[in-house]
């Protein structure tokens, strides 16, 4: 099996799938490398296979020596995961971080505010002196600021709280990188706390694995990629993409609008998988940033059917056409159908005679 994204060595992969010839059948093998910290980027329009991708990934990351797959799952699709005995998975259904992991900037950032501003302000010295969100509250009753001042910072912490994603018993980096794949379910958590939420794991595994280098190295797979660069996640990221590969944190990102993202996580990605996308404006995101080793411009390489990609390997300095192979796990991201609902009834019930016509 050849596999994407080394050069040389060997060593744990991805079964990605099989190359895809220029009469679009199936050709040999194709792998993709776990060996060593990447920063990926799989893209695709919606239907075309980019979270199907991330799946194919997170199976068997999951399985590999040495590796610590920690997904991201904004829209709760990747609990087939842990479905079954085929990839050692669990799901936190309700995860939560300490609210340490935040560092002080980041609070009068996750509600927008500047940190001169007096809430903001007085936020960023709560959370400098203190170590949970029940101690911050407590030291923001307390401060010698105007009345006004500490009943909005209180608001603002009293909404924090409410999202159920600060606990003293958080998970912790050591926790994340244990061995089993770790699936944060964030479907129906508010954006900010989500976001909050991943600088919390994203910042956390990095300063780990700079402490000390971990058994496991964590490769972050985060779903859903354009909602987390914009907001209070994105410092974060973006220390992973730019710093993660030496102490070995790799981040893959999936999204559906690359146009979104911002340059640096198109520029840093020394992988790229690329499903259908139409979009002008997306396409265009990614020929901005497409290498000159690229025979031809990437809007003619972009394939058409579900499954099919374009894979931009920076290591090697080569383009490759693949169909992604299936998924062994059950994928939770399709979209449900109105005919599907039907067929689960095939009996109706009787209307009641209130509804019966009159005659």
């Amino acid at each position: 099996m050849h596999v994407l994204g080394r050069d040389e060595g060997t060593g744990p992969a991805v079964r990605l799938g099989r190359y895809r010839a220029a009469d679009g059948s199936d050709g040999a093998t194709v792998g993709l490398d776990l060996d060593r910290p990447h920063a990926a980027l799989i893209v695709g329009k919606r239907g075309y296979g980019k979270s199907h991708t991330l799946g194919v990934l997170a199976e068997d990351a999951a399985r590999a020596a040495g590796v610590a797959p920690v997904v991201v799952d904004p829209m709760g699709g990747f609990d087939g995961l842990a479905v079954g005995d085929a990839v050692p998975a669990r799901v936190v259904d309700a995860p939560t971080v300490p609210a340490a992991t935040l560092p002080p900037p980041a609070w009068p950032a996750l509600f927008g505010l500047s940190p001169t501003d007096p809430v903001g302000a007085l936020l960023w010295d709560a959370a400098s002196a203190t170590d949970s969100l029940a101690a911050m509250i407590e030291r923001v009753e307390t401060a010698a600021v105007d009345a006004h001042v500490r009943r909005a910072a209180r608001n603002h912490l009293d909404l924090a709280d409410s999202w159920d994603v600060f606990a003293s018993d958080g998970l912790t980096p050591d926790a994340l990188l244990s061995g089993a794949a770790t699936v944060l379910d964030c479907a129906g958590l508010d954006d900010r706390a989500a976001a909050a939420l991943v600088r919390g794991v994203a910042r956390g595994l990095y300063d780990r694995c700079v402490a000390r280098c971990p058994d496991r190295l964590p490769w972050i797979l985060l779903d859903e990629g354009h909602a987390f660069f914009d907001g209070v996640a994105a410092p974060a990221l973006e220390t992973v993409l730019t710093r993660g590969r030496t102490p070995g944190v790799s981040l893959v990102a999936a999204t559906q609008r690359p146009s979104a993202l911002p340059p640096v996580a198109v520029s840093q990605a020394d992988l790229l998988i690329a499903h259908r996308l139409t979009a002008a404006a997306d396409v265009e995101a990614l020929a901005a940033a497409a290498p000159t080793y690229l025979s031809a411009p990437l809007r003619e390489r972009l394939p058409t059917t579900r499954g099919g990609a374009v894979v931009v390997d920076d290591a090697t300095e080569a383009v490759h056409g693949v169909q992604v192979r299936h998924r062994e796990t059950p994928h939770g991201g399709a979209d449900p159908r109105a005919s599907d609902r039907a067929d689960q009834s095939s009996v109706q019930p009787k209307p009641r005679p209130s509804d019966q016509p009159r005659l």
